[in-house]
């Protein structure tokens, strides 16, 4: 009878154990993501808009072009990189977001922006 009792015991204890790690496990997986969201949400400070690429003005090109930008801590953009877009107008996005400045953080984030071409 003994045996049986220690027996359950242990499996109840197993399980417990598995329980609780994998809650761990979970919490972890969350607690780590949560800054990641929060360092996506940076406010522009001071914008420059695009200059219209003359070329793509006369072949009447408009659309949306959407720019990743790395920003440091200090709110500088360090790196853009156009994402998708007509490639006639990438360039003049790109340029033009290098020069926005963006809120203070804690360290360095990566942000989404869509900037509109329209004639």
């Amino acid at each position: 009878m003994n045996r049986i009792h220690i027996c359950l015991t242990e499996n109840r204890a197993r399980r417990a154990a598995v329980r609780l790690l994998q809650v761990a496990v979970l919490a972890l997986v969350v607690i780590t993501s949560i800054p990641a969201f929060a360092a996506g949400d940076r406010e522009v400070r001071s914008r420059v808009a695009p200059v219209y690429p003359e070329i793509a003005k006369r072949m009447k090109i408009s659309g949306a072009v959407k720019i990743e930008a790395t920003v440091d801590a200090d709110g500088k953009v360090t790196q853009v990189k156009a994402l998708s877009g007509n490639q006639m107008l990438s360039g003049a996005a790109e340029e033009a977001v290098r020069k926005w400045k963006f809120e203070s953080g804690s360290g360095q984030s990566t942000v989404n922006v869509v900037l509109e071409f329209t004639l």
